[in-house]
C-alpha cells in the first residue's frame, strides 16, 4: 500500500496527526493494534488529566471539540436530568479529576465521528489490528513499514512519504534505527535538580492497567486469583503499607496517608469542582475518577455509579517493557493484570468498610464498559515511551517552578502547542516514589518532534524529546493531542511546500509560516498570564 503520510498507533495522538494531515488534503493511511481507536482515553479507559483553565485556553480547537462533542453525545443519547442537561460545563461521571469524566465509548464513538468524513472520502485508510514489526530504511529516511495483524499475522507493507510514530511505546524507533533514549537520564547529562548521579534506562514510570467497577445489589465475588497472597504481602520500601490497601504515599508529600472507598455516595455531581489546583481529589477513591454518576440520570436508569480504578495500588513497578523481549513483556503485563485482579478481589473480600466490616461483596468487574470479556481495560496504561533524541530536548529547568519560579516556563522560538500539568511521576520500576512538582505552564517545542538525525520520521505522542522528568507533564491527553496534530500538519505542510521539517523549525521565515498557519487552524502557541500551582 501507499499514502503520502503513515500514522502507525491510533490513539490519541494518532488520531490528532491523521485529523490534521487528512484536513491538509493528504491521504492518510492509520494503523491501530486494539480494537478501538483512541488509546489512553478509550482503550486504556483514562478519563483525561487537563490543566484548570481547559475550559477556556490552553487546548487546541480539535481537541476542543472532542471534549465538547462527548458531552453532546451524552446530551443526545442518555437520559440526563434536566439539570445535568442544562449544566454548560457537564461532567458525566462527575470525577474530581477531570472536568470530563466519561465512558470510554463514548470518547470512542466521538473519535470515529470525527475520522468519518474522510474514511467517506477515500482519503484516510485505517488498519486494525495491526502493529509495527519492521521497517526499511534508506540512509537517513524511512521507505516503509510492515505491519502484522494481530490475528492472522497477515502483513501489509506501506510506502509513505511521511511516516508518524504514534505508538505508545515508540514502537517504530528501533525499528527505524532512530536514536532514541529510555528510562532515566543522569544529572550530568541533563543538569535537572531531580536526576539521578547515574543514568538508569531500565527505571521506568509504572504500567497500569485500568478497570471499571460498579457496586450492585448480591454477592459479586470473582475467584481468588492463583498469585494473591504475593500481592497481598507485597510492600514497596516506601510505601507505608501493603500495596493492596488504602494506604499509600500522597504523590506531592510523600507523607503517607489514608484513602476513603465510599460506593455509590449520595453526592450532587453538580457540586464536583475539578479543579487540579486545589489538590489532586484522590482522597475518596471512589469518586476521583468516576466515569458516570448515577444522579446525572433520570432515576433507574444506572444502578450504580461507575469508578474507574487507575490508583495507587495498581502501579505495576517489578519491571520495565521496554527493549525487552517479548517473551518478557508479555509476562509482565500478565503479572500486570493479574495486580489488577488481585486488587479487586481485595476490594471484594478484605478492604475495610466505615461500618467496621470487611470487602464490599456487591462490587462488579464492567469489561461491558471497557470493551472486553475479561473485565479489565482493553490496554494497558503506558505512562512512559522510548523517546527520540532530538533537535531540542525538554528539560526540567525550561518548566520546573523551583527553578524558574515567576519568570515562567522558557518561551521556544519555535513553539508549535502549550501544555500545562504538575510533573507527575508515578512510582517507578527503579524503586522510586512519587515525584510529583510544580510546573510552569509551557510551551511545545518544534525541536522537540524532530530527531536529530532521522529527516521524515515525526513522533505524535510520549515518544517527543523529553526527559525522564518532563515526561511526566507532557504526557498528558492535550499534551498528546497537540503534539500528534502539530506532526500531521507538519508532514502536510512540507508536502505542500516542498520542505522538510529540519528545514521549516531551521528557517525563521518557514517557521513564521508554519506557525501563522497552525495557529489559524486553532494551535495556541503561546499562554496568556497565567501562573505555576
Amino acid at each position: 500500500m501507499q499514502t503520502d503520510i503513515l500514522v502507525v498507533g491510533g490513539g490519541l495522538g494518532g488520531v490528532a496527526a491523521a485529523l490534521g494531515a487528512l484536513r491538509a488534503g493528504r491521504s492518510v493511511i492509520m494503523s491501530e493494534e486494539y480494537d478501538w481507536i483512541g488509546g489512553q482515553l478509550t482503550s486504556q479507559a483514562v478519563p483525561p488529566d487537563e490543566h484548570s483553565w481547559v475550559e477556556h485556553f490552553g487546548v487546541t480547537r480539535s481537541y476542543r471539540q472532542l471534549r465538547n462533542g462527548i458531552r453532546q453525545y451524552y446530551r443526545d443519547h442518555f437520559p440526563l436530568t434536566e439539570a445535568s442537561r442544562a449544566w454548560g460545563d457537564l461532567n458525566p461521571g462527575a470525577g474530581w479529576v477531570s472536568r470530563v469524566c466519561a465512558e470510554p465509548r463514548v470518547g470512542l464513538a466521538v473519535l470515529e465521528a470525527m475520522l468519518m468524513p474522510y474514511r467517506g472520502g477515500g482519503k484516510l485508510k485505517v488498519l486494525q489490528p495491526y502493529r509495527p514489526v519492521a521497517a526499511d530504511v534508506e540512509g537517513d529516511s524511512v521507505r516503509t513499514v510492515t505491519l502484522r495483524h494481530r490475528d492472522t499475522e497477515a502483513e501489509i507493507t506501506v510506502s509513505a512519504t511521511y511516516v508518524v510514530d504514534a505508538t505508545e511505546l515508540g514502537d517504530l524507533l528501533p525499528l527505524t534505527r532512530t536514536e532514541y533514549a529510555i528510562g532515566f537520564e543522569s544529572r550530568s547529562d541533563t543538569d535537572e535538580p531531580n536526576a539521578p548521579e547515574h543514568a538508569q534506562p531500565e527505571n521506568v514510570q509504572a504500567v497500569s492497567i485500568c478497570f471499571a467497577i460498579d457496586h450492585v445489589d448480591g454477592d459479586q465475588t470473582i475467584d481468588k486469583p492463583e498469585n494473591y497472597d504475593f500481592w497481598r504481602s507485597y510492600e514497596p520500601s516506601f510505601w507505608g503499607g501493603p500495596l493492596l490497601g488504602f494506604k499509600a504515599p500522597h504523590p506531592r508529600t510523600l507523607e503517607t496517608t489514608t484513602r476513603s472507598f465510599t460506593p455509590n455516595p449520595d453526592d450532587d455531581p453538580l457540586l464536583v469542582d475539578a479543579d487540579q489546583r486545589k489538590g489532586g481529589g484522590d482522597e475518596n477513591l471512589w469518586t476521583f475518577r468516576r466515569i458516570a454518576a448515577r444522579r446525572n440520570f433520570v432515576p433507574g436508569a444506572y444502578q450504580s455509579d461507575i469508578c474507574l480504578v487507575n490508583w495507587p495500588m495498581i502501579d505495576y513497578m517489578e519491571g520495565s517493557i521496554l527493549d525487552v523481549s517479548e517473551e518478557k513483556k508479555a509476562r509482565h503485563l500478565r503479572a500486570a493484570a493479574e495486580l489488577s485482579y488481585c486488587v479487586f478481589y481485595w476490594l471484594q473480600t478484605e478492604a475495610p468498610r466505615v461500618d467496621g466490616g470487611q470487602g464490599f461483596k456487591g462490587l462488579r468487574l464492567r469489561g461491558d464498559i471497557t470493551g472486553t470479556e475479561h473485565g479489565l481495560a482493553m490496554a494497558p496504561y503506558i505512562r512512559e515511551s522510548r523517546r527520540i533524541k532530538p533537535v531540542t530536548r525538554i528539560v526540567e529547568q525550561d518548566l520546573s517552578y523551583a527553578v524558574r519560579g515567576e519568570k515562567g516556563a522558557v518561551n521556544y522560538r519555535d513553539s508549535i502547542g502549550v501544555g500545562m500539568y504538575r510533573i507527575d511521576l508515578h512510582p517507578s520500576t527503579g524503586g522510586d516514589n512519587y515525584i510529583d512538582v510544580p510546573s510552569c505552564p509551557f510551551e511545545i517545542p518544534l525541536g522537540a518532534l524532530l530527531p536529530q538525525r532521522v529527516k521524515n520520521l515525526l513522533p505524535a505522542g510520549k515518544n517527543i524529546g523529553t526527559t525522564h522528568i518532563t515526561n511526566g507533564c507532557y504526557r498528558l491527553h492535550p499534551v498528546e493531542w497537540n503534539v500528534g496534530e502539530v506532526a500531521g500538519m507538519l508532514a502536510a505542510h512540507c508536502l505542500n511546500k516542498g520542505l522538510t521539517p529540519h528545514q521549516v523549525q531551521e528557517n525563521d521565515v518557514h517557521l513564521a509560516n508554519f506557525q501563522s498557519q497552525i495557529s489559524r487552524e486553532g494551535i495556541e502557541i503561546r499562554w496568556p498570564d497565567v501562573h505555576a500551582y
